[in-house]
């Protein structure tokens, strides 16, 4: 199947991711999975990979402020840990605020493709796989990327965001 076929095969959310990773130079191309990738579990058994390797978008408030964090499909971010680091609190956004400054569904939310850039945590345990898989701004749409291009792409800090 040629490029352009499969970029029209997808929700035109994910086309707009998929325009954007190429423009950022990611070869990985946004694949559509056959159910939900709601949760890291589905994804992973989707995509027949390590838990650990699902690279979830959450968002949070840090002193009201949105914040992306990337982290592994393995734990949970442990926000008092984050808010020692960051020296903010923080808290869980609302899903009406996530589709807010993300313009994407909960259990979709891609690391790029906002309306306006979030300042991004990037969970530094993501570093120990070789390729890890993203939401493609759909529940049921994910990329391949490398923990080195996720940070690029999204200008993301490393930081461990839960306990060893």
């Amino acid at each position: 199947m040629d490029r352009r076929r499969a970029m029209s095969d997808l929700p035109a959310r994910s086309q707009q991711i998929q325009q954007l990773l190429a423009e950022h130079g990611v070869p990985g191309q946004i694949r559509v999975l056959p159910e939900s990738s709601h949760t890291a579990a589905q994804a992973a058994a989707a995509l027949g990979t390590d838990v650990g390797a699902i690279a979830s978008s959450l968002v949070f408030l840090a002193d009201d402020r949105p914040l992306l964090v990337m982290t592994s499909g393995a734990h949970r971010v442990d926000t008092a840990m984050l808010g020692l680091e960051l020296g903010q609190e923080i808290t869980q956004a609302a899903p009406n605020h996530v589709k807010q400054v993300t313009g994407q569904p909960i259990g979709g939310v891609s690391p790029i493709g906002h309306p306006e850039p979030l300042r991004t945590i990037v969970d530094s345990s993501l570093q120990a796989y070789d390729e890890l898989w993203a939401a493609g701004g759909t529940p049921n749409t994910v990329f391949p990327i490398s923990y080195a291009d996720l940070l690029r792409i999204t200008g993301g800090t490393p930081m461990r965001v839960a306990p060893a």
